[in-house]
């Protein structure tokens, strides 16, 4: 039976590219979209390229939790296990602070508490897999940006979209190898989580956010040494399909390697403190 991979944000850039080389090799996969009629389109896209016809389709606002647990029930109906969770949905926002309908900021909400709340909520179908493996897509703005506040997580006071940015994808890197952590401590081997910068792509991301004259100038310039899609995706798909992959579950890799991860602002306290609130946003700590 083929494995089963749940991709988010498949239906442009390298989440798009990863869907259609796992289907290329047989996986059974699910793609999530934030629109339902381009997330339709792109399934049938990736079937006819593919010539495998195991392609399914979910949308959700990963803006909005609710959307979410909606989404992540049907998924439950219809699947009884998931073998790989890719999230790769992601986002940076715009120069002004933006609040989603529940009250958090985006950059938070998408890059931090969707693929929290999507793990949680799908970890006991990951479980019964011989060999999962949870897929986040991090960033090197972790290294680069991140200048996070304790006291303010979600910068309500001093907003900066790359620090909120870079901020994100730090505590993303943090709950991965706390969620690495708790799964052997647990005694669960047979799921591990890796997070991963897939390089500067040349993709639609970041293109609409207002980031200023200056930033907005040097990103479009930037984009033309980008690298392709393809091989943004690379290392996601090593990752979901290489038999031994080279270091420990809670890694952080660039190009297929384990590469290092910033410590300038780690501590355990501060990444069980992360998580204990990542906890309470999403209400599983209830």
């Amino acid at each position: 039976m083929a494995k089963t991979v749940l991709i988010t944000g498949a239906t442009s850039g390298i989440g798009k590219a990863a869907a259609l080389a796992l289907a290329q090799q047989g996986y059974q996969i699910i793609i999530h979209g934030r629109n339902s009629g381009k997330t339709e389109m792109i399934k049938k896209e990736i079937i006819d390229e593919s010539g495998n016809d195991q392609v399914s389709a979910v949308t959700a606002d990963l803006y909005n939790l609710a959307d979410i647990h909606t989404m992540c029930a049907g998924i439950r109906e219809q699947f009884s296990r998931i073998d790989i969770l890719i999230n790769n949905a992601g986002g940076l926002m715009g120069k002004s602070r933006e609040a989603t309908r529940e009250n958090f900021e985006k950059t938070f909400a998408v890059n931090v508490l969707a693929p929290f709340l999507i793990t949680h909520l799908l970890i006991d179908l990951l479980i019964k897999s011989a060999d999962a493996r949870i897929i986040n897509v991090a960033s090197n703005s972790h290294q680069l940006n991140a200048k996070p506040d304790f006291g303010d997580i979600q910068l309500e006071k001093q907003y900066n979209p790359l620090r909120a940015y870079g901020n994100a994808k730090l505590f993303l890197i943090w709950n991965t190898q706390h969620l690495a952590g708790q799964l052997q401590r647990d005694g669960i081997t047979n799921v591990r989580a890796y997070t991963l910068h897939p390089g500067a792509v040349a993709t639609g991301f970041g293109v609409g956010s207002d980031l200023g004259p200056v930033l907005n100038f040097v990103s479009k310039l930037a984009r033309s040494f980008f690298r392709s899609p393809e091989s943004g995706a690379d290392t996601i798909v090593y990752l979901a399909t290489a038999e031994n992959v080279r270091g420990k579950s809670g890694d952080y890799f660039v190009d297929r390697k384990p590469a290092k991860k910033s410590t300038r602002y780690f501590t355990a306290e501060r990444e069980q403190l992360i998580w204990n609130y990542c906890l309470e946003q999403t209400g599983l700590d209830r």
